[in-house]
């Protein structure tokens, strides 16, 4: 099975490139990247942070949560967190419109935001957004369990939690895959808030018991869902069911080599704080500034989206995905400084 995702290999002395230079740039900037809340998407964050402060020769980029997915919990952080001297955060915005004022308030002060992971909506003050393209994404997934249920057939769409900046996003994605059809695939069902252990084991069971049989065909477009589905799937001895999955959790990788799963779309966390730990350096230092021809993509939230890529993986490259994403991530930030910042 193929997706319609690619990534472009660089060479070692390309990558050997890229590090010289970064580490020629060196700062006193402290950055710190800050998820919205605490959740298993986020921990690769904390390894591209550490990775962008050593390569890149910047003075501190640490890895900061929230103690729960509570905006005031956020904002306060940051406050905290300009006190002791941090000049750039990087934010997954616990909600993509009232982070906004915040935002506001840093940039007053001096302090430069990029929103990582999701997005703010536009009117905003963050610099850009860096992100996975959620509704081409969930698109592309939804258009693989279809192909992989032979183009017809009920198809059952299971997804995160309606507050996540990306979740009606990937309802419209899914829905538009599933119109494309002209009528052959039903969506059956869609079923959020499953994107966590409780709820997700909850409601997708219930949902397995209940129409086990009706169902061709699952997409999971959000993290914990593809853990909670794989498992589900696992104990019912179903494979018959065409399932798409979401990230890499060792529970998923398993169920696509066993059977269970047709494939995973896999994000680049790690990419995103450490391309953005890079880009937010030098926008703090005072040395670039964005320029307003970059290529943007513009989205539903923002018109300063850039996408930071997804590779899917299937049987044919599980053992060396985590490359791929690597190698994905070198190549944005060694292309990031020209495409996207204007420097002195």
């Amino acid at each position: 099975m193929q997706l319609h995702w690619y990534v472009e290999r660089m060479t070692l002395a390309a990558l050997g490139t890229v590090f010289a230079a970064g580490m020629a740039s060196a700062s006193d900037n402290r950055i710190a990247v800050v998820p919205g809340g605490p959740h298993p998407y986020f921990a690769p964050w904390e390894l591209g942070a550490a990775d962008a402060k050593k390569e890149f020769g910047i003075a501190s980029v640490d890895y900061k949560v929230p103690a729960e997915w509570k905006l005031d919990l956020q904002t306060g952080l940051l406050e905290s967190l300009v006190t002791q001297g941090y000049k750039g955060f990087g934010i997954f915005p616990g909600d993509p419109v009232g982070v906004n004022s915040s935002i506001k308030e840093l940039k007053e002060a001096g302090v430069v935001v990029a929103a990582l992971g999701g997005c703010t909506v536009d009117p905003t003050d963050a610099a850009f957004c860096f992100a996975t393209d959620p509704f081409n994404t969930s698109y592309l997934q939804a258009k693989e369990t279809i192909k992989a249920m032979g183009g017809k057939g009920n198809l059952v769409h299971l997804t995160g939690q309606l507050i996540d900046t990306n979740t009606t996003l990937r309802l419209q994605a899914v829905q538009k895959a599933v119109d494309e059809t002209n009528g052959a695939v039903t969506l059956l069902q869609t079923v959020a808030d499953t994107d966590a252990q409780e709820a997700g084991d909850q409601k997708i069971n219930a949902l397995l018991g209940a129409q086990k049989d009706k169902i061709d065909g699952i997409v999971a477009t959000a993290y914990i869902t593809s853990v909670v589905t794989a498992k589900s799937l696992r104990a019912l001895g179903d494979k018959r069911i065409k399932f798409i999955a979401f990230n890499d959790d060792p529970i998923i990788l398993d169920a696509i080599k066993d059977g269970f799963a047709s494939g995973t779309a896999v994000q680049n966390p790690y990419g995103q704080a450490y391309v953005g730990a890079y880009a937010l350096d030098l926008l703090a230092g005072g040395k670039c500034t964005m320029k307003a021809d970059a290529p943007w993509i513009k989205t539903p939230q923002t018109a300063h989206f850039i996408d930071s890529g997804v590779v899917q993986v299937t049987t044919a490259n599980i053992a060396t995905y985590k490359d791929d994403l690597k190698r994905l991530t070198h190549d944005i930030q060694s292309t990031f400084k020209a495409n996207y910042l204007a420097c002195k």
